[in-house]
């Protein structure tokens, strides 16, 4: 199966209630691998993705502890709403999540994302939900 099979199979335990059948940290960090390689999305949009919109600041609590996960989490592509780096201080060191989205071929000034619609990546319509 392949992985964004796998992902729309996790996510469809969602209901629209926010009520789940897998631990909410778990289904954040699933949506989090998705997002391909050059792009960044937004906590507000993975919380859009799985059915709770106004659970952003859940879905950054989740990114600051993915070091936890079983399987790698690129949260380096997971930004605030405008393109800001909030989360580098969760990074050792928070200079890391910059240098790994230029690795990425994203460009950063004053952490801040550059041309940040053109990298945006919105799980609600790559993913279909």
């Amino acid at each position: 199966m392949t992985s964004k099979k796998q992902a729309n199979e996790k996510l469809k335990t969602v209901n629209p209630s926010g009520k789940r059948d897998e631990n909410f940290f778990e289904l954040v960090f699933e949506v989090a691998r998705q997002i391909p390689k050059g792009k960044v999305t937004s906590y507000g949009a993975i919380a859009e993705c799985l059915g709770t919109k106004s659970s952003a600041r859940m879905v950054g609590w989740a990114m600051n502890g993915c070091h936890h996960a079983k399987l790698k989490v690129p949260a380096h592509r997971v930004v605030n709403r405008d393109g800001m780096l909030t989360g580098k201080f969760h990074f050792s060191p928070p200079e890391k999540m910059e240098q790994l989205l230029k690795k990425e071929g994203i460009k950063v000034k004053d952490d801040q994302i550059i041309d940040f619609k053109k990298h945006f990546w919105n799980p609600v319509d790559n993913l279909g939900f």
